[in-house]
């Protein structure tokens, strides 16, 4: 697609795109010339859009106004920002350091940091629960027929089972299940046969394992819990919106109801290794033909944990957004990489 066009169509098509990004205006040759100082006359890019439109780049709305970008021009203006990115991210404008290990609050900081910093919609994914291990078990006696098991997360996670019982419970039995729970599993991965394998131990009585199979579940509902998305900036989303973008804002929100569909799009970036942008009709939802999406992985050096992502209209700040994007994305992995070499 970059082969079709001259170095300076390219110049001329990027410096629209920026000027109908900050006015929402279609842009004209003359107003072009004298807002992004090109060293060529009016005449010169008059032709130039001219040749861009016939090509698919632009268009424009009305027959005597200026032009805009599609989205074929925008891909094209995304693709050569993500050819031009500084090797390293710049720093987030969030110091995580002080959350110690609460990933989930790590998450919810940089979420609504994101959502501040862009006035779009921000989405972080949080990391699949059978990747963070067994920080701590309790096994309480509430009653004598009744008991209750939570088990803690490396990643602050936290399941709470109550087991009824129709007789009642051997307080001793109780006591040594904690017991055993925290020197048997602590430290061993959610979803790992190891740690399966400590409610099955052959050297326990049957009356232990009984106990034990009980409880398990405790640890295998974690599992089952359904991977959670953080959002921000869905209660201001339509504050500051212009009227011609207010049918797309409430087709997002309408979306947001549906955590599943947003997770599996910030989720695609978990197999990109640079910012992901899918514009418009790339995102192949029908809700969503008139947005985009802009995410980055994190995680740790060999394993990609999660996504943080923005998604807004067509017509967003696509170089801040990819800078903010891989900056949120870097101070998460610095943060997991700590809480994950502690567990």
């Amino acid at each position: 697609m970059q082969a079709q066009l001259t170095p300076r169509q390219r110049d001329i098509l990027g410096k629209l795109v920026e000027e109908y990004v900050a006015t929402g205006q279609p842009v004209g040759s003359k107003h072009l010339v004298e807002r992004s100082q090109l060293r060529v006359s009016s005449s010169t890019v008059r032709y130039e859009l001219a040749e861009l439109e016939e090509l698919g780049f632009l268009t424009h709305p009305h027959t005597s106004a200026g032009r805009i970008p599609t989205e074929r021009g925008y891909r094209l203006y995304v693709d050569e920002l993500l050819e031009r990115l500084e090797p390293r991210p710049a720093r987030f404008q969030l110091d995580l350091s002080t959350l110690r290990s609460e990933v989930e609050s790590a998450l919810q900081a940089t979420t609504d940091a994101l959502a501040d910093l862009t006035s779009l919609l921000a989405l972080v994914s949080a990391p699949p629960l059978e990747t963070t291990t067994v920080r701590h078990v309790e096994a309480l006696l509430l009653q004598p027929g009744v008991v209750v098991v939570v088990v803690i997360t490396s990643t602050g996670d936290v399941s709470k089972r109550v087991v009824t019982f129709d007789r009642p419970v051997d307080p001793g039995l109780v006591n040594w299940a904690a017991e055993y729970l925290n020197e048997r599993v602590t430290g061993l991965g959610l979803g790992t046969h190891l740690l399966r394998r400590r409610f099955e131990d052959p050297g326990l009585s049957a009356g232990e394992l009984e106990f034990l199979g009980l409880l398990q579940p405790a640890f295998t509902e974690l599992l089952r819990a359904e991977q959670r998305l953080y959002v921000g900036g869905a209660a201001s989303l339509l504050e500051d919106v212009r009227a011609e973008e207010l049918g797309v804002y409430r087709r997002v929100l309408e979306v947001l109801e549906k955590r599943a569909a947003l997770l599996e799009l910030v989720d695609a970036a978990l197999d990109a290794k640079d910012p992901f942008v899918r514009v418009g009709g790339e995102l192949e939802h029908p809700n969503l033909q008139d947005v985009a999406l802009v995410a980055a992985c994190y995680g740790l050096s060999n394993r990609a944990l999660g996504a943080v992502g923005l998604l807004g209209p067509v017509r967003m700040d696509y170089d801040k957004a990819i800078r903010t994007v891989r900056s949120a994305a870097q101070e998460l992995s610095r943060f997991v990489e700590a809480v994950y070499a502690e567990n």
